[in-house]
């Protein structure tokens, strides 16, 4: 890939945040006194900002080298969206958290999660149209795509990942709320970094409902309940297992120490996919053997 399509890629991506940054600071100013169409807007363009840029980061994958630019431009995006996108989650599974303690009602929660969908529809057409621009060599047969089927697993092994990954996310940004929001932001993104190392081969690494139907639209149209059982339910299940399992019954006696608490669990996950990594060899050596016309002894 051209190295000029990468600089036009990056200018397009500067381009939405800047726009984002302003449209967030003139509805802050305009209407601080209608709270419900601030709080809407607030989070419909902070979940629009990372819905397209991940769609544009996406096309950026296979720019070499292979992994160290793409893992590089992660986390760099990530550390830039936290510091632009203070005060919104941009994922519902977050805003599950202040619902459940009863830091917001159940009607602004809805809000938000309709927000976050709608910014994920926009996002989508949005990059559609910038892409059918071809503006840059990534750009070219963007939409010819259709489904990039993230899942290289079986259903049950995306849905295992998926949840694995969103109760290490989840863990970590709640135990790492007392940290400074400047060292806190790079250890988030350094996290998301080596999640989308470990797995994004596999499912994508994406533990974000709203950003997963913004990136495989089409795939949750052909394969419903497949896609929303592995992008959707297995997110919102990691967030509730940390939300009453862990907080309620484990922070009390397993993890008093948050640093031990986090690594522990974050070397546990590593290893857990180093498991399903190896069966996920194992089966596609058997599928190609058994293409072949060999015949597999047990």
């Amino acid at each position: 890939m051209a190295v000029g399509g990468v600089g036009t890629s990056l200018l397009l991506m500067a381009g939405i945040m800047v726009t984002v940054g302003l449209c967030r600071r003139l509805t802050r100013r305009r209407l601080r006194f209608h709270q419900r169409l601030c709080t809407f807007l607030l989070e419909m363009f902070s979940t629009f900002q990372i819905c397209a840029c991940t769609n544009e980061l996406c096309l950026l994958g296979n720019v070499e080298p292979k992994p160290h630019t793409a893992l590089t431009l992660t986390y760099g995006f990530t550390v830039l969206h936290g510091l632009t996108l203070t005060g919104s989650t941009c994922n519902p599974c977050g805003t599950l958290q202040p619902m459940w303690g009863g830091g917001i009602s159940v009607k602004m929660g809805g809000l938000k999660v309709g927000a976050q969908f709608v910014a994920a529809v926009l996002a989508r057409v949005f990059m559609h149209f910038i892409w059918s621009l071809e503006m840059a060599e990534p750009h070219f047969g963007a939409l010819s795509q259709g489904c990039s089927n993230p899942m290289q697993t079986t259903e049950m092994q995306a849905f295992c990942i998926e949840l694995l990954f969103s109760v290490v996310f989840q863990l970590t940004i709640l135990r790492v709320e007392s940290v400074n929001p400047k060292y806190k932001v790079h250890l988030i993104a350094l996290l998301i970094t080596m999640l989308v190392y470990a797995g994004g081969n596999l499912t994508g690494a994406i533990f974000n409902p709203a950003l997963a139907f913004s990136l495989h639209a089409n795939c949750f149209y052909d394969k419903f309940l497949s896609y929303s059982l592995v992008y959707w339910i297995a997110p919102c299940l990691g967030k509730f297992l940390i939300l009453y399992v862990f907080e309620k019954v484990l922070f009390s006696t397993w993890f008093k120490n948050q640093e031990i608490g986090i690594l522990y669990l974050i070397a546990c996950s590593f290893s857990a996919l180093n498991k399903i990594q190896k069966i996920v060899n194992y089966n596609l050596c058997v599928e190609v053997i058994q293409n072949h016309g060999f015949v597999l002894q047990m």
